[in-house]
């Protein structure tokens, strides 16, 4: 926790001299340029002590009330007009300094240096901070957002937050002592920097930022952007992670370490009273977990393997734990988990990990993932995606046999869908990992995209109106939306605003899908989209290349494709 509390120290430090913080450093400096000695102090406090409350606080408050995800972006927005306009404006700017020095506390002292006034000026500029910092503060508020409250993660947005204050606050001293001979021309310095806020204002509300963002960061090498990626690629890296894993070891079951336990989970199916299970409590059984969430087309396929190894080996001591840790907000309703155990016949025990607390325990990345657990309550064996259930057949028996249980002789037989040669990759619909849009960068909020164009292979294109989300696209008034998708089988998570029931429309190469190349859940060349879920749209013969067009009525929203 240290370390990591350091890093946020100085990535906060980095952040504050990086492009994200322009529209703050007009108030920084013009902060250096009057009040007293104190004011600039102020400032970064209030920055510092804002910024945290945002990063810990207001995405939860976002979350709760199913505000849209670009909410404090919007914020910022007004907050940067308004204080523009104070400065370019001085009458505008003497009333809001009156109004802040009336709401600063009482205390002669604060008030007469300017700490109190630079307090309240740093407090409202740590909101519009926060949704302006870029990518390291996006994944400070996903794991705020996604995990629970703890006095380590207030530590390190705190640490973040006082890395960015204290450069910020280098450049304020920098900008008093650079601009000491400039006073008297200072109330049109302030005037400028005004402007110069109104302006960095206008191009965010026309995500121009973003657009500037998004062009340096397609120049840049995959390295710089992101250097996990090159790093992982690479074919030692591989190799160690496999050794690590066990995955490549086809000779014995290393001691991998010991297993996580079941922490920070919510309701728990399937077990006695719907009491909590622990690996303590399981010491004496081989233990099965798998990360799994119910729209993921990969775990689903996964499940007839689970259920059948849970029927067979049960009786030998086997407990499968399913750990249903959600991709979407919607799935991390209990309702919804407990209705798709119900479709999916499962009959082991199954756990909420809402807020990745187990996920993280285990320091897990995908959907699926199975980690298997001797009855020493030690980890021997893991396996990340599909496929290669034999071996996993076999790793149960193992460590059965190593338990002193004996289980009757031969594998079962499952018969499962199987996945097809797909070339497109899973594809998702929200502003947040949007790629492979004919349309350009997909940026959240209302979207009027005109007429849909044929996309090339593997791309989709909007039409008609659009409500962008982060994770999800609502669709308005004439919304179509096409893909050119290689893949024998299609899947859309889908749900509908209200759980109304709406319909999509499905045509494959435009023309009506026929009975035979429709998925499941197609009826008449229409899914009726009632509750939040996985809908099978294409069910061809063969993988092939085709484009597909969905007609969507109001109030539908989509998540992301999947392809099988």
């Amino acid at each position: 926790m240290a370390l990591l509390i350091a890093f946020a120290f100085v990535a906060g430090g980095a952040t504050a001299v990086s492009p994200c913080v322009l529209p703050v450093l007009p108030v920084a400096l013009s902060a250096g340029l009057t009040g007293g000695r104190r004011r600039p102090l102020g400032v970064v406090t209030g920055l510092a002590l804002s910024f945290t409350f945002a990063t810990v606080a207001l995405v939860y408050v976002v979350d709760a009330l199913g505000l849209p995800g670009d909410v404090l972006r919007k914020v910022a927005i007004v907050v940067l007009l308004v204080f523009g306009l104070a400065l370019v404006v001085p009458r505008a700017g003497a009333r809001l300094e009156a109004w802040l020095t009336r709401l600063a506390p009482a205390a002669p002292a604060s008030r007469g240096e300017g700490f109190g006034s630079g307090l309240l000026v740093g407090t409202s500029l740590g909101f519009v901070y926060a949704p302006c910092a870029g990518p390291i503060l996006a994944g400070v508020i996903t794991v705020s957002a996604s995990q629970s409250f703890t006095a380590g993660r207030l530590a390190v947005a705190l640490a973040y937050g006082a890395g960015s204050a204290v450069v910020l606050y280098a450049l304020m001293l920098g900008g008093r002592r650079a601009t000491r001979r400039l006073s008297r021309h200072t109330p049109r310095l302030q005037a400028g920097m005004g402007a110069v806020m109104v302006v960095v204002a206008l191009a965010m509300l026309g995500n121009y930022d973003t657009r500037l963002e998004t062009a340096i960061a397609d120049d840049l090498p995959a390295f710089l952007v992101d250097p996990s990626r090159s790093l992982e690629s690479s074919a030692s890296a591989r190799e160690r992670l496999a050794r690590l894993r066990g995955e490549r070891r086809a000779d014995g079951l290393p001691v991998l370490a010991t297993a996580p336990d079941f922490v920070g989970t919510q309701r728990w199916f399937n077990t006695p009273g719907g009491r909590p299970l622990s690996l303590r409590a399981l010491r004496g059984h081989v233990v099965l977990v798998d990360f799994w969430t119910y729209t993921c087309i990969n775990c689903l396929r996964t499940l007839p393997y689970l259920k059948a190894w849970d029927a067979r080996y049960r009786r030998d001591g086997l407990v499968i734990v399913g750990v249903h840790t959600p991709e979407f907000p919607f799935e991390r309703s209990a309702g919804n988990v407990r209705r798709a155990i119900a479709q999916n016949g499962l009959r082991y025990p199954v756990v909420q990990d809402n807020r990745y607390a187990t996920w993280g325990a285990y320091r897990n990345q995908y959907w699926p993932a199975e980690y298997f657990i001797d009855a020493r309550g030690r980890l021997r064996y893991t396996h990340f995606g599909e496929g290669d259930y034999g071996r996993k057949e076999r790793v149960i028996r193992s460590l059965l046999a190593e338990a002193g249980r004996a289980p009757d002789a031969g594998d079962v037989r499952v018969h499962a869908q199987q996945p097809g040669e797909v070339s497109t990759p899973e594809t998702y619909l929200g502003a947040a990992r949007a790629e492979r849009f004919v349309n350009g960068p997909i940026r959240p909020g209302r979207q009027a995209f005109g007429r849909a164009a044929t996309p090339p292979p593997d791309h989709l294109a909007y039409g008609g109106r659009w409500l962008i989300g982060a994770v999800t696209a609502e669709a308005g008034r004439g919304a179509r939306l096409q893909l050119t998708f290689g893949a024998r089988r299609v899947f859309l998570v889908l749900g509908s605003r209200g759980d109304a029931p709406r319909s999509v429309r499905v045509r494959l190469d435009g023309r009506p899908l026929r009975r035979r190349d429709a998925g499941a859940d197609v009826r008449e060349g229409r899914v009726t989209v009632r509750r939040y879920r996985l809908y099978s749209l294409v069910d061809l013969p063969g993988a092939g290349r085709h484009l597909l067009t969905l007609d969507f009525s109001p109030g539908v929203r989509g998540y992301a494709f999947t392809f099988g």
